[in-house]
């Protein structure tokens, strides 16, 4: 980051205005308008709204290749309890109308940071490069279809295409190291959502109802053999249940409950194959159980795994290597977590290199 001494050294008040101002999927309307002010104040044409809430930048110097820099706006519906004199307070309501706290709890004010610091670096050192900068700020991606809305909005026919696409995430690393893996590098992700189906009644006449709080918790218990039983040793896969929705009394057996998955793999084989015994599981357990209707099983959100091009990756480290010195980029192997600028990069037809900050 620059000294305070510099044009840019006011980014340390960037980063904490941004921590604490967040904004969920597709409404981050302040980000964005901050974003396209410091743009245009760099001499970027610069273009709102695309993909929703999307920036685009675009600045030119002479012939030379594209280079797409991508950055993500969003927040998540996370309380922030970390005491700091800028966390965040804000509340909103979510997709389903329901009250939610919000915070910056997966970095992606620094990353609008760091984008925004570079833009401007770039911009004022213009002499020293040749091509054309695309600089993205990316909506949503923390529901998997940011990156997706600005493609569909046009992305690439509007303001070009990159030769390479080029993003970082902030990771538990000393500072100043930066962790860099060829190939496989961030998971693909698949979210569900799954409604089981009971016949709800008194608690105390469990016998007369169809309990789908039991339903749900066999269905539970059972996906926890998918990874164990299923997948080979020498592959991997996650399957999480980060939800369960049922009842509102202790006396009353509901009608209904509700699962949310989130499923992480690598191989499109691999991939196919946990999906397939999900829903084969969820349909068991709803048949076994005596469900009165088949279980609803919906794919929320899907992107695939993250691949670093090895090439690129190796002309990146280079560049890194010679700033920062060889010691300090390590490679930390693949990652679980999922990332959408691999979407970005596929629908170019570009090589991406991700790297962690």
């Amino acid at each position: 980051m620059p000294s305070p001494a510099s044009p840019h050294g006011d980014l340390a008040d960037l980063y904490r205005d941004l921590h604490a101002h967040p904004e969920l999927a597709f409404a981050e309307h302040r980000t964005a308008r901050i974003v396209a002010e410091r743009l245009r104040a760099a001499g970027y044409e610069t273009t709102e709204g695309v993909g929703g809430t999307g920036v685009v930048g675009v600045l030119r110097s002479g012939d030379g290749p594209t280079v797409a820099l991508r950055a993500d706006m969003d927040a998540l519906p996370v309380e922030e309890q970390t005491a700091l004199p800028y966390a965040s307070t804000a509340r909103t309501t979510d997709g389903e109308g329901r009250p939610v706290p919000v915070m910056h709890a997966c970095g992606h004010d620094m990353h609008v940071t760091c984008l925004l610091g570079a833009a401007a670096e770039l911009a004022a050192d213009r002499a020293a490069w040749r091509g054309t900068l695309l600089v993205v700020f990316q909506p949503a991606e923390e529901m998997g279809r940011g990156a997706q809305a600005m493609i569909d909005d046009g992305l690439f026919e509007r303001f070009g295409r990159p030769e390479v696409v080029l993003g970082q995430h902030v990771a538990p690393l000393p500072a100043g190291y930066l962790g860099l893996h060829p190939g496989p590098a961030f998971a693909a992700s698949d979210s569900l959502r799954v409604v089981l189906h009971g016949r709800g009644g008194h608690g105390s006449r469990p016998e007369a109802c169809v309990d789908p709080v039991v339903m749900a918790a066999a269905t539970v218990m059972r996906l926890q053999g998918v990874v164990s039983r299923e997948v080979a040793g020498t592959s991997t896969a996650v399957v999480t249940v980060g939800a369960l929705h049922a009842g509102t009394k202790p006396n009353i057996i509901p009608d209904r409950a509700e699962l949310l998955l989130s499923i992480r793999t690598f191989e499109p084989g691999v991939r196919e194959g946990v999906l397939a015994a999900v829903e084969r599981i969820v349909r068991a357990e709803a048949a076994s159980s005596g469900a009165p209707r088949e279980p609803e099983i919906v794919r929320t959100e899907s992107f695939p795994a993250l691949v670093n091009d090895p090439a690129a990756c190796e002309r990146t480290g280079a560049a890194l290597t010679g700033a920062l010195g060889s010691h300090r980029l390590v490679d930390p192997g693949p990652a679980t977590g999922s990332e959408d600028i691999g979407v970005l990069a596929q629908a170019a037809g570009a090589p991406c290199v991700y790297w962690l900050l």
